[in-house]
C-alpha cells in the first residue's frame, strides 16, 4: 500500500499545487490513499467547506488539521458529520469533531503537541488510549502529529514506534531531512513541510512578516503569491502487518 501524506496546505496557492499534482502522483506511484494537513487552507487560517471540497475534488482522501480549526466557523457543523475532516485527538472532552477515522485497512489519527503549543489533553496518553480502545482496528495506522517543538515530536515517534505505522509531524511548514523508519517499523519525518508559495515566510507575505517582526505590532498576515512547491512524504507500507516498508519525500514545484 502507498500513502501520500501531504504537509500543512497554504490557502488558494497550496490549494492550487495540490490540485495540480495529486492526480499525476496518484498515477505515478500507484497512491492509495492521500492525507493532507488542511488547517490553513481557507485564506491561511482555517477550513471552510468550499475549500475543503477543492482538496477533495483534487484527489485527498483525508484532510487533517490542528491549532487553526476552529478559526472558520462555518466549518464547526461538518467536523460532526460524514466529511473525512478531523480535529486533534487530544482536544478537551465535548469539543465538536472526531481525532481519527478508519478508510479501509488504514486508521488516520490527528494529533497536537503542548510544547510552544497551548493546554492540550496529554497527546501520549490520548494514543495509549485510543489503541487501548480499539482492539478491532485496522493494521495500518497513520499518525499527523501537529506540533512545534522537534524534540515533542521525536519523542512521539519513539513512543509510538512499533504501534503505529508512520508518526509524521506538521505545523512548522519546513520539511526536515529526517525521513527514517525507526527500529521497530514505524515510518517518521520531524516535519514534512508545506503547500504553498516558495516566495514566503511559511506561506505569508515576507513584507507583512518582516514589518511584524520589527515593530512587534500583531495584524493579520496574508498568504503570498507566485510559484509555489508542494512537499509530501510517500509511505510504502506492508498493509498484512501494518509495518512501514520504506518513506521517501516527494517534492513538486508549480508556477503560480
Amino acid at each position: 500500500m502507498q500513502i501520500l501524506a501531504i504537509g500543512d496546505v497554504i490557502g488558494k496557492p497550496g490549494r492550487h499545487v495540490v490540485g495540480k499534482h495529486v492526480p499525476a502522483l496518484r498515477d505515478e506511484y500507484g497512491i492509495d490513499l492521500v492525507i493532507a494537513n488542511a488547517e490553513n487552507i481557507a485564506g491561511g487560517i482555517g477550513v471552510t467547506p468550499a475549500t475543503a471540497e477543492e482538496l477533495f475534488d483534487a484527489g485527498v482522501d483525508v484532510l487533517t488539521s490542528g491549532n487553526h480549526i476552529w478559526a472558520q466557523k462555518e466549518i464547526i457543523p461538518y467536523l460532526d458529520g460524514d466529511m473525512p475532516l478531523l480535529r486533534p485527538l487530544n482536544y478537551p472532552p465535548g469539543v465538536p469533531g472526531k481525532g481519527y477515522l478508519t478508510t479501509g485497512r488504514v486508521m488516520v489519527v490527528n494529533l497536537i503537541g503542548r510544547t510552544f503549543m497551548d493546554n492540550y489533553d496529554c497527546p501520549f496518553r490520548a494514543m495509549d488510549n485510543l489503541l487501548a480502545e480499539n482492539t478491532r482496528r485496522p493494521p495500518v495506522i497513520i499518525v499527523d502529529f501537529h506540533a512545534e517543538a522537534t524534540s515533542e515530536k521525536m519523542a512521539m515517534g519513539k513512543y509510538l514506534d512499533g504501534r503505529v505505522t508512520a508518526v509524521l509531524g506538521t505545523h512548522t511548514h519546513v520539511g526536515t531531512i529526517d525521513t527514517r523508519l525507526l527500529p521497530k517499523g514505524t515510518a517518521y519525518v520531524t516535519d514534512i513541510g508545506m503547500a504553498g508559495p516558495i516566495d514566503s515566510v511559511i506561506g505569508d507575505n515576507t513584507e507583512e512578516v518582516l514589518q511584524r517582526f520589527l515593530t512587534i505590532i500583531h495584524s493579520r498576515l496574508s498568504v503570498a503569491g507566485g510559484r509555489t512547491m508542494l512537499n509530501a512524504v510517500l509511505v510504502n507500507v506492508d498493509d498484512e502487518t501494518g509495518k512501514a516498508i520504506s518513506i521517501e519525500r516527494i517534492y513538486r514545484e508549480s508556477e503560480k
